[in-house]
């Protein structure tokens, strides 16, 4: 061995002769703790720090406070799968370099996996996972990650040196020349650090900053000169932080030190976020004489904090709403339930049939109401089906001419021949019933708004559009107003959850974000423009689908001559709620059905086993007892295959998959418990 490579093997070995490995922290993020404790087995070895995490927004906040040398990302998780994540992870500049690889047992085609490519992956790595290929795949990237550290060491050993030298400013004389040379090494490293140094007299009034280093410019937009203007910093400074710091640095000759963070406007007119750290120098009679200050530009992590705060105000709504969703669905149940028995008896009257309708319809507009905030906050799936927006559009307009008053004329134009969109139907008039509300404040004395549905046959690459579709047949659906219109910075946060332009009081900042998610999660795309004075358009592309054209709901109540006739079948009814379950009751007795109730899964048991001839279990799913609905169904199908089961539920929690059954969302319509039955016990198909 060369003899002038002998003092690094020496420095790279410990006392006891092993490597001096620097740690590694890999975060590995995947909703199967198996599959976690697998990782972890493979991948237990010196030097490595795993943390194993089981959701995504655990793993984003950990990436907020720590740092990775490498992140192993599970495809399919809950809420959020791994290709949000790695996205998200990537669009933070502290993250951004994390290198992610992605675990998968499903997703092996070439679509998925130039996805994952396209998101940020590095690599794949395929469930079931093959020890050795992890350990191969992990060493690379971890060996890249020590190499990147010792370099990161290295300057932060030198950036040391340069707070050091800047210390010891003022020395003796015969220390002048090495700190010279110090100054110069240190230039040269201030170039390449996101921090601008400076000086100031203690004491100025006007504080003009004598800033060091060139790169105050890269962080301000103004050069170092402009800060030598008396006034010039105070004049940037935001005014609402102004008072609380010119009070701390009046005290900081006292105290020594002092950090403050602060507004201050950019030379683009934007406002950045400052951490402005300050240390006394004293003279040689130990008296103040001047400050040192070392600017960060913080506004990155300050967003981020801005975007963890929404996050988890999200959360809450999701939270709160899943809370009443169940308790508000049963009352809806009773009350929609009752009015549909009572519709039906009461036809001959063509006045009281009217206000019983009125009744169900404002009804349902609270189901809407509880489904849309369901769907926003991502703890309801959307029910989409195909919709003809030639017969859709024209009554959307009249229910809009009604809204928007007098004083906003409204245009319709369609493309002819639109084939058919799959989405939920009353989400998109909502969406839509949204936007025209919008564009209607944004014109206070009247204006013109106009709405475009035209075919596309792919999505826009423009980069304004928010979404995952990148190719195929689009409808897009254009919603164009005259009024005040935005600026960039207004442009830019349009679609952010709880931002809102509009007084205290008058808009809690959902609606745009609650189209923005109902698009996203319908597969299509939203794109917004807008110019100051002429107005803005907002367009709604959403994919076209070869389904057949579907009316809206048809009428809910049947006459009798086409009506069900349970013709005296036994139907099992398991309800925890009286009042819930009488009025199923009376609906199942209105069919002719003879009817035996429960009211939890450990009575229905006892009934089924005594009971021989029940042809179906219509059950809530959330019970009190030892066995939910979910659980009662799987029993019913293993012991007793040939009853059909039917679930009901005002909200499924999310770890609840009624998938494998049929599922009716209360409250439901009598035409929507008929269609049911009709397809359990008198179809053909039906077992």
């Amino acid at each position: 061995m060369h003899p002038s490579s002998e003092p690094e093997i020496s420095d790279a070995m410990a006392d006891d002769g092993t490597p001096n490995l620097i740690p590694a922290k890999i975060l590995i993020v995947d909703d199967d703790r198996r599959n976690l404790l697998a990782a972890s087995e493979v991948l237990n070895e010196t030097g490595l720090d795993l943390v194993l995490v089981d959701t995504p927004e655990e793993a984003l906040r950990r990436t907020l406070r720590e740092d990775f040398a490498l992140i192993l990302l599970d495809v399919q998780m809950p809420r959020m799968d791994g290709y949000e994540v790695a996205a998200l992870i990537r669009s933070r500049p502290r993250t951004s370099g994390v290198p992610i690889l992605f675990l998968t047992a499903h997703n092996k085609d070439d679509i998925h996996i130039f996805r994952g490519y396209s998101a940020g992956a590095v690599d794949y790595v395929f469930k079931p996972i093959q020890p050795l290929i992890l350990k191969s795949k992990v060493g690379v990237f971890v060996d890249l990650y020590r190499k990147t550290e010792e370099i990161r060491q290295k300057a932060a050993a030198e950036k040391q040196l340069l707070l050091d030298n800047l210390r010891v400013r003022g020395e003796k004389l015969e220390a002048e020349r090495a700190l010279r040379r110090g100054e110069q090494h240190q230039a040269a490293v201030l170039r390449s650090l996101p921090i601008a140094l400076y000086t100031t007299v203690l004491g100025e009034s006007d504080r003009s900053l004598h800033f060091t280093s060139d790169s105050i410019k890269r962080i301000t937009g103004f050069p170092s000169e402009a800060f030598r203007e008396p006034g010039f910093w105070q004049a940037h400074l935001n005014a609402e932080d102004r008072d609380q710091v010119l009070d701390a640095l009046r005290s900081v000759a006292e105290t020594g030190t002092v950090a403050l963070e602060y507004r201050w406007r950019h030379a683009d007119g934007t406002e950045r976020h400052i951490l402005d750290q300050i240390v006394v120098n004293r003279s040689d009679d130990e008296g103040p004489s001047e400050l040192f200050g070392m600017w960060f530009d913080v506004t990155e992590r300050k967003d981020l904090e801005l975007s963890l705060f929404h996050a988890s105000k999200l959360e809450a709504v999701g939270r709160l709403t899943g809370g009443i969703a169940h308790d508000f669905n049963n009352m809806l149940s009773i009350v929609i339930g009752n009015l549909d028995l009572l519709q039906g008896s009461i036809r001959a009257d063509e006045k009281a049939h009217q206000r019983v309708q009125n009744a169900i319809e404002g009804a349902q507009r609270c189901v809407e109401l509880t489904s849309r905030l369901l769907t926003f906050s991502r703890r309801s799936p959307l029910q989409p089906s195909a919709l003809d927006l030639a017969a859709f559009m024209p009554g959307l307009v009249k229910l809009l001419h009604r809204t928007l008053g007098e004083r906003v004329s409204l245009n319709l134009a369609m493309d002819e021949a639109l084939p058919t969109i799959c989405v939920d139907h009353a989400q998109l008039e909502a969406a839509l019933i949204n936007l025209a509300v919008n564009a209607r404040d944004a014109m206070p004395e009247g204006g013109s708004l106009a709405i475009s549905v035209r075919l596309r046959d792919d999505a826009t690459g423009d980069d304004d559009f928010v979404g995952e579709n990148s190719a195929g047949r689009f409808v897009a659906i254009t919603v164009s107003d005259t009024g005040t219109g935005m600026p960039p910075s207004v442009l830019d946060r349009v679609f952010e959850p709880f931002f809102t332009t509009k007084e205290a009081g008058k808009g809690t900042g959902l609606g745009l974000s609650m189209v923005h998610g109902f698009v996203q999660q319908s597969g299509g795309t939203i794109a917004a423009e807008s110019v100051i004075g002429r107005g803005t358009s907002i367009t709604l592309s959403l994919p076209a689908t070869d389904q057949e054209k579907r009316s809206r709901v048809t009428p809910l109540v049947t006459d009798r001559s086409t009506a069900l006739q349970g013709g005296g079948q036994s139907i099992l009814i398991v309800e925890d709620d009286a009042d819930v379950r009488r009025t199923a009751i009376a609906a199942f007795e209105a069919l002719e059905f003879t009817v035996q109730e429960a009211c939890n899964g450990d009575e229905a048991l006892g009934i089924l086993e005594q009971e021989p001839g029940i042809s179906l279990v219509f059950t809530d799913v959330n019970m009190p007892g030892s066995l939910t609905g979910l659980e009662l169904g799987r029993l019913v199908r293993e012991r007793w295959p040939h009853i059909h089961v039917v679930l009901t539920s005002g909200y499924l929690r999310e770890e609840q998959d009624a998938s494998d059954f049929d599922l009716l969302q209360k409250p439901y319509r009598a035409a929507e418990l008929v269609t049911k039955l009709r397809e359990k016990l008198f179809s053909k198909t039906a077992i």
